[in-house]
């Protein structure tokens, strides 16, 4: 069964789970559990276990009215809150915020979000703003910016209309973003955030494009003394903190909330990049 980001009452538990009653909420993310005695998972590092168990994937998802999650890492939700609102916090949510914090920035730098209508994107750009970030937004399509800028983007790039993307991002930032958080799908903008990122910048990799390679001019690289970082999905710390992020209104999800049948029509639109913000699936619809 696949899915995640499922968010719900906990309605049965195990005789030895002491950290969640009856009556709770609680979140699947997509690491349902791990180890948590080899050196990743000691290190914090919990989903590059090489036993993690995967919602959706090697674990049934949260695309059914009941599912199941491993007590240690399934999310606390405070009571109150919207889940379905909170649902792609637990693992869009947690994913950018993980990338923002990989990338080290500090409060007043700018950061470049390339996919920035998207899922994860959205997300990002709320999430940087609360932590005193500078925006600059990439995709393409007058929608996109204006959700974009709706959310906190100080500036919109249209990838489609811009002739020279380099050039106009760094024109925009004064020399470059001190970062940049890679989200998309497209190897090309891939490369392409190795050349605009500021000198000493950091180029973080999140979107998973299939079969794409990460390209960067070695000689750019090495006299820029750039970083180029890969970010996976967050531990339980960083869990906790973009719940609450979301819980003291600072990150809003846009969502539409569609039933269970309507999946395949979701999939054949996510196919089509048509898609802003994220779809929220009603399990009992």
């Amino acid at each position: 069964v696949g899915g995640h980001e499922g968010a719900g009452d906990v309605v049965a538990k195990g005789s030895e789970v002491k950290n969640f009653e009856i009556g709770d909420y609680a979140g699947i993310k997509w690491l349902n559990g791990s180890c948590m005695s080899c050196e990743f998972c000691e290190k914090s590092f919990e989903a590059n276990c090489p036993k993690a168990d995967l919602s959706g994937y090697t674990h049934d998802g949260s695309f059914q009215q009941y599912a199941t999650a491993d007590a240690v890492q399934a999310a606390h939700i405070p009571k109150g809150t919207d889940l379905a609102e909170v649902a792609p916090i637990l693992c869009a949510g947690v994913t950018v915020y993980k990338a923002l914090k990989t990338a080290d920035l500090e409060p007043g730098q700018w950061v470049a979000i390339s996919g920035a209508g998207g899922g994860l994107g959205t997300l990002a750009i709320q999430y940087a703003k609360a932590m005193g970030l500078r925006v600059l937004a990439i995709d393409g399509g007058e929608d996109k910016g204006a959700l974009c800028k709706e959310l906190g983007a100080e500036v919109f790039v249209d990838f489609t209309k811009s002739k020279d993307i380099v050039s106009d991002i760094q024109a925009a930032t004064n020399g470059g973003p001190h970062g940049v958080i890679n989200v998309s799908v497209s190897e090309k903008a891939i490369e392409q955030s190795t050349e605009y990122v500021r000198t000493c910048g950091t180029v973080v990799l999140v979107g998973l494009p299939a079969g794409a390679v990460a390209r960067a001019q070695v000689f750019g690289a090495v006299v820029k003394s750039i970083a180029i970082k890969g970010s996976y999905v967050g531990n339980r710390a960083d869990t906790r903190e973009a719940i609450d992020f979301f819980a003291r209104g600072l990150v809003k999800s846009p969502i539409k909330i569609v039933g269970l049948s309507e999946l395949p029509r979701v999939y054949e639109e996510m196919e089509k990049g048509a898609i802003l913000g994220r779809y929220v699936v009603d399990t009992s619809k």
